[in-house]
Protein backbone atom coordinates (compact mmCIF):
# COMPACT_ATOMS: atom_id res chain seq x y z
CA UNK A 1 0.00 0.00 0.00
CA UNK A 2 1.36 3.40 -0.99
CA UNK A 3 1.94 6.13 1.64
CA UNK A 4 -0.94 8.33 0.43
CA UNK A 5 -3.25 5.30 0.46
CA UNK A 6 -2.24 4.49 4.04
CA UNK A 7 -2.90 8.09 5.10
CA UNK A 8 -6.31 8.02 3.42
CA UNK A 9 -7.17 4.72 5.12
CA UNK A 10 -6.19 6.15 8.52
CA UNK A 11 -8.33 9.25 7.92
CA UNK A 12 -11.30 7.05 6.99
CA UNK A 13 -10.77 4.89 10.07
CA UNK A 14 -10.57 8.00 12.24
CA UNK A 15 -13.77 9.37 10.70
CA UNK A 16 -15.51 6.02 11.29
CA UNK A 17 -14.48 6.06 14.95
CA UNK A 18 -15.78 9.61 15.38
CA UNK A 19 -19.11 8.77 13.72
CA UNK A 20 -19.42 5.60 15.80
CA UNK A 21 -18.76 7.51 19.03
CA UNK A 22 -21.25 10.23 18.07
CA UNK A 23 -23.94 7.63 17.40
CA UNK A 24 -23.22 5.77 20.63
CA UNK A 25 -23.22 8.92 22.76
CA UNK A 26 -26.42 10.15 21.06
CA UNK A 27 -28.14 6.85 21.80
CA UNK A 28 -27.00 6.82 25.42
CA UNK A 29 -28.02 10.46 25.88
CA UNK A 30 -31.45 9.83 24.37
CA UNK A 31 -32.03 6.83 26.65
CA UNK A 32 -30.82 8.74 29.70
CA UNK A 33 -33.09 11.68 28.96
CA UNK A 34 -36.29 9.84 28.06
CA UNK A 35 -35.93 6.55 29.99
CA UNK A 36 -33.51 6.62 32.89
CA UNK A 37 -34.36 10.11 34.18
CA UNK A 38 -38.15 9.50 34.28
CA UNK A 39 -37.60 6.16 36.03
CA UNK A 40 -35.27 7.77 38.54
CA UNK A 41 -37.79 10.56 39.12
CA UNK A 42 -40.58 8.05 39.83
CA UNK A 43 -38.59 6.24 42.51
CA UNK A 44 -37.21 9.48 43.96
CA UNK A 45 -40.68 10.97 44.38
CA UNK A 46 -42.04 7.69 45.77
CA UNK A 47 -39.47 7.64 48.58
CA UNK A 48 -39.33 11.42 49.07
CA UNK A 49 -41.10 11.21 52.45
CA UNK A 50 -39.39 8.01 53.53
CA UNK A 51 -40.03 4.30 53.46
CA UNK A 52 -42.91 4.50 55.92
CA UNK A 53 -44.87 6.85 53.64
CA UNK A 54 -44.07 4.62 50.67
CA UNK A 55 -45.41 1.50 52.39
CA UNK A 56 -48.43 3.39 53.70
CA UNK A 57 -49.48 4.05 50.10
CA UNK A 58 -50.22 0.33 49.74
CA UNK A 59 -52.15 0.13 53.02
CA UNK A 60 -55.29 1.07 51.13
CA UNK A 61 -58.16 -1.15 50.04
CA UNK A 62 -58.53 0.81 46.82
CA UNK A 63 -54.91 0.17 45.91
CA UNK A 64 -55.28 -3.58 46.49
CA UNK A 65 -58.55 -3.63 44.59
CA UNK A 66 -56.77 -2.01 41.63
CA UNK A 67 -53.92 -4.52 41.87
CA UNK A 68 -56.33 -7.46 41.97
CA UNK A 69 -58.30 -6.17 38.99
CA UNK A 70 -55.11 -5.60 37.00
CA UNK A 71 -53.91 -9.14 37.71
CA UNK A 72 -57.31 -10.65 36.86
CA UNK A 73 -57.47 -8.71 33.61
CA UNK A 74 -54.00 -9.81 32.59
CA UNK A 75 -54.73 -13.41 33.64
CA UNK A 76 -57.68 -13.47 31.22
CA UNK A 77 -56.37 -11.35 28.35
CA UNK A 78 -52.86 -12.77 28.02
CA UNK A 79 -53.76 -16.50 27.68
CA UNK A 80 -56.47 -15.64 25.15
CA UNK A 81 -54.00 -13.58 23.16
CA UNK A 82 -51.46 -16.40 23.32
CA UNK A 83 -54.01 -18.84 21.89
CA UNK A 84 -55.06 -16.37 19.19
CA UNK A 85 -51.45 -15.47 18.38
CA UNK A 86 -50.35 -19.07 17.91
CA UNK A 87 -53.37 -19.94 15.74
CA UNK A 88 -53.11 -16.78 13.64
CA UNK A 89 -49.35 -17.16 13.16
CA UNK A 90 -49.75 -20.83 12.21
CA UNK A 91 -52.43 -19.98 9.62
CA UNK A 92 -50.45 -17.13 8.10
CA UNK A 93 -47.03 -18.81 8.10
CA UNK A 94 -47.97 -22.37 7.18
CA UNK A 95 -50.89 -21.99 4.74
CA UNK A 96 -51.81 -20.05 1.64
CA UNK A 97 -55.43 -18.85 1.45
CA UNK A 98 -57.53 -16.03 0.06
CA UNK A 99 -57.59 -13.00 2.37
CA UNK A 100 -54.24 -13.73 4.00
CA UNK A 101 -53.01 -10.16 3.55
CA UNK A 102 -56.31 -8.84 4.88
CA UNK A 103 -55.89 -10.96 8.02
CA UNK A 104 -52.38 -9.59 8.56
CA UNK A 105 -53.72 -6.05 8.17
CA UNK A 106 -56.50 -6.69 10.68
CA UNK A 107 -53.98 -8.00 13.22
CA UNK A 108 -52.08 -4.71 12.93
CA UNK A 109 -55.15 -2.52 13.54
CA UNK A 110 -54.51 -2.04 17.31
CA UNK A 111 -51.07 -0.64 16.44
CA UNK A 112 -52.67 2.00 14.21
CA UNK A 113 -55.78 2.84 16.25
CA UNK A 114 -55.48 5.02 19.35
CA UNK A 115 -56.35 3.13 22.56
CA UNK A 116 -58.85 5.88 23.36
CA UNK A 117 -60.61 5.23 20.05
CA UNK A 118 -60.59 1.52 20.83
CA UNK A 119 -62.34 2.23 24.12
CA UNK A 120 -64.93 4.37 22.39
CA UNK A 121 -65.58 1.55 19.92
CA UNK A 122 -66.57 -0.75 22.78
CA UNK A 123 -68.74 1.96 24.33
CA UNK A 124 -70.55 2.37 21.02
CA UNK A 125 -70.88 -1.40 20.63
CA UNK A 126 -72.03 -2.31 24.16
CA UNK A 127 -73.17 0.97 25.75
CA UNK A 128 -76.75 1.81 26.72
CA UNK A 129 -77.35 3.67 23.46
CA UNK A 130 -76.03 0.84 21.27
CA UNK A 131 -78.03 -1.80 19.42
CA UNK A 132 -77.12 -4.38 22.04
CA UNK A 133 -77.53 -1.97 24.95
CA UNK A 134 -81.24 -2.60 25.58
CA UNK A 135 -80.80 -6.36 25.33
CA UNK A 136 -77.86 -6.32 27.76
CA UNK A 137 -79.86 -4.22 30.25
CA UNK A 138 -82.87 -6.54 30.00
CA UNK A 139 -80.65 -9.54 30.78
CA UNK A 140 -78.71 -7.72 33.52
CA UNK A 141 -75.41 -8.10 31.68
CA UNK A 142 -72.86 -5.38 32.36
CA UNK A 143 -69.97 -4.91 29.96
CA UNK A 144 -69.23 -1.20 29.88
CA UNK A 145 -68.20 0.26 33.26
CA UNK A 146 -67.59 -3.30 34.46
CA UNK A 147 -64.84 -5.92 34.41
CA UNK A 148 -65.90 -7.53 31.07
CA UNK A 149 -65.43 -4.22 29.26
CA UNK A 150 -61.98 -3.78 30.78
CA UNK A 151 -61.00 -7.29 29.70
CA UNK A 152 -62.33 -6.77 26.16
CA UNK A 153 -60.50 -3.46 25.77
CA UNK A 154 -57.26 -5.00 27.07
CA UNK A 155 -57.56 -7.95 24.71
CA UNK A 156 -58.10 -5.60 21.78
CA UNK A 157 -55.03 -3.44 22.38
CA UNK A 158 -52.72 -6.39 23.13
CA UNK A 159 -53.71 -9.13 20.69
CA UNK A 160 -51.10 -8.26 18.00
CA UNK A 161 -48.09 -8.78 20.26
CA UNK A 162 -47.90 -12.58 20.30
CA UNK A 163 -49.03 -13.00 16.69
CA UNK A 164 -46.62 -10.39 15.37
CA UNK A 165 -43.73 -12.04 17.22
CA UNK A 166 -44.51 -15.53 15.92
CA UNK A 167 -45.45 -14.80 12.29
CA UNK A 168 -41.93 -13.93 11.01
CA UNK A 169 -40.42 -16.67 13.16
CA UNK A 170 -42.70 -19.34 11.70
CA UNK A 171 -42.25 -18.00 8.18
CA UNK A 172 -38.48 -18.23 8.56
CA UNK A 173 -38.70 -21.82 9.82
CA UNK A 174 -40.88 -22.92 6.92
CA UNK A 175 -42.91 -26.13 6.78
CA UNK A 176 -40.24 -28.74 6.08
CA UNK A 177 -40.12 -30.19 9.60
CA UNK A 178 -43.90 -30.38 9.90
CA UNK A 179 -44.19 -32.05 6.50
CA UNK A 180 -41.52 -34.56 7.47
CA UNK A 181 -43.38 -35.38 10.69
CA UNK A 182 -46.64 -35.85 8.79
CA UNK A 183 -44.92 -38.12 6.25
CA UNK A 184 -43.74 -40.28 9.17
CA UNK A 185 -47.33 -40.69 10.37
CA UNK A 186 -47.62 -37.95 13.03
CA UNK A 187 -51.05 -36.43 13.61
CA UNK A 188 -51.90 -32.73 13.79
CA UNK A 189 -51.57 -32.41 17.57
CA UNK A 190 -48.36 -34.47 17.62
CA UNK A 191 -46.85 -32.20 14.97
CA UNK A 192 -47.79 -29.11 16.99
CA UNK A 193 -46.58 -30.35 20.40
CA UNK A 194 -43.43 -32.14 19.23
CA UNK A 195 -42.29 -30.02 16.29
CA UNK A 196 -43.91 -26.58 16.03
CA UNK A 197 -44.10 -25.62 19.72
CA UNK A 198 -40.45 -26.48 20.56
CA UNK A 199 -39.34 -24.42 17.56
CA UNK A 200 -41.29 -21.33 18.62
CA UNK A 201 -41.04 -21.60 22.40
CA UNK A 202 -38.66 -18.67 22.89
CA UNK A 203 -40.53 -16.43 20.49
CA UNK A 204 -43.79 -17.38 22.19
CA UNK A 205 -42.33 -16.58 25.62
CA UNK A 206 -41.01 -13.25 24.31
CA UNK A 207 -44.39 -12.27 22.87
CA UNK A 208 -46.19 -13.36 26.05
CA UNK A 209 -43.92 -11.22 28.22
CA UNK A 210 -44.46 -8.11 26.09
CA UNK A 211 -48.20 -8.79 25.91
CA UNK A 212 -48.44 -9.14 29.70
CA UNK A 213 -46.52 -5.91 30.31
CA UNK A 214 -48.81 -4.00 27.95
CA UNK A 215 -51.95 -5.58 29.43
CA UNK A 216 -51.02 -4.56 32.97
CA UNK A 217 -50.01 -1.06 31.92
CA UNK A 218 -52.85 -0.23 29.51
CA UNK A 219 -54.49 3.09 30.29
CA UNK A 220 -56.28 4.70 27.33
CA UNK A 221 -58.81 2.07 26.28
CA UNK A 222 -59.41 0.90 29.85
CA UNK A 223 -59.97 4.48 31.00
CA UNK A 224 -62.85 4.88 28.55
CA UNK A 225 -64.69 1.62 29.33
CA UNK A 226 -64.07 1.44 33.07
CA UNK A 227 -66.06 4.41 34.35
CA UNK A 228 -63.36 5.03 36.99
CA UNK A 229 -65.39 3.38 39.76
CA UNK A 230 -62.98 3.41 42.64
CA UNK A 231 -62.48 0.00 44.22
CA UNK A 232 -64.39 -1.74 41.41
CA UNK A 233 -63.18 -0.80 37.93
CA UNK A 234 -59.95 1.07 38.59
CA UNK A 235 -56.84 -0.77 37.42
CA UNK A 236 -53.40 0.22 38.69
CA UNK A 237 -52.80 2.88 35.97
CA UNK A 238 -56.24 4.39 36.64
CA UNK A 239 -55.63 4.31 40.39
CA UNK A 240 -52.38 6.22 39.84
CA UNK A 241 -54.27 8.85 37.85
CA UNK A 242 -56.89 9.16 40.60
CA UNK A 243 -54.25 9.63 43.29
CA UNK A 244 -52.41 12.21 41.20
CA UNK A 245 -55.59 14.18 40.52
CA UNK A 246 -56.25 14.22 44.27
CA UNK A 247 -52.76 15.70 44.82
CA UNK A 248 -51.60 12.56 46.65
CA UNK A 249 -48.29 12.68 44.84
CA UNK A 250 -46.30 10.34 47.08
CA UNK A 251 -49.00 7.69 46.91
CA UNK A 252 -49.33 8.14 43.14
CA UNK A 253 -45.59 7.73 42.56
CA UNK A 254 -45.41 4.86 45.05
CA UNK A 255 -48.01 2.86 43.16
CA UNK A 256 -46.32 3.89 39.91
CA UNK A 257 -43.17 2.11 41.04
CA UNK A 258 -45.07 -1.16 40.60
CA UNK A 259 -45.53 -0.46 36.89
CA UNK A 260 -41.99 0.86 36.57
CA UNK A 261 -40.64 -2.26 38.25
CA UNK A 262 -42.76 -4.39 35.92
CA UNK A 263 -41.18 -2.58 32.96
CA UNK A 264 -37.67 -3.19 34.30
CA UNK A 265 -38.37 -6.86 35.00
CA UNK A 266 -39.84 -7.19 31.51
CA UNK A 267 -36.68 -5.73 29.99
CA UNK A 268 -34.48 -8.12 31.97
CA UNK A 269 -36.55 -11.17 31.01
CA UNK A 270 -36.71 -9.96 27.40
CA UNK A 271 -32.90 -9.70 27.30
CA UNK A 272 -32.52 -13.20 28.76
CA UNK A 273 -34.98 -14.66 26.25
CA UNK A 274 -33.19 -12.96 23.35
CA UNK A 275 -29.87 -14.33 24.64
CA UNK A 276 -31.27 -17.87 24.81
CA UNK A 277 -32.74 -17.52 21.31
CA UNK A 278 -29.38 -16.42 19.90
CA UNK A 279 -27.59 -19.19 21.77
CA UNK A 280 -29.90 -21.85 20.34
CA UNK A 281 -29.61 -20.42 16.82
CA UNK A 282 -25.80 -20.39 17.04
CA UNK A 283 -25.80 -24.05 18.15
CA UNK A 284 -28.05 -25.00 15.24
CA UNK A 285 -25.72 -23.38 12.73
Amino acid sequence: MRPHQRRQTKRLQGTDRIIRMVFILTTIGFLALFLLMPLAAIFTEAFRKGTAAYLASFDDRYAWAAIRLTLVTAAIAVPLNVIFGVIAAWCIAKFEFWGKNILITLIDIPFAVSPVIAGLIFVLAFGQQSTLGAWLIDHDIKIIFAVPGIVLATIFVTFPFVARELIPLMQEQGTLEEESAVSLGAGGWDVFWRVTLPNIKWGLLYGTIICNARAMGEFGAVSIVSGHIRGRTNTVPLHVETLYNEFLYVAAFSVSTMLASLALVTLVIKTLVEWRMRAEQSREY
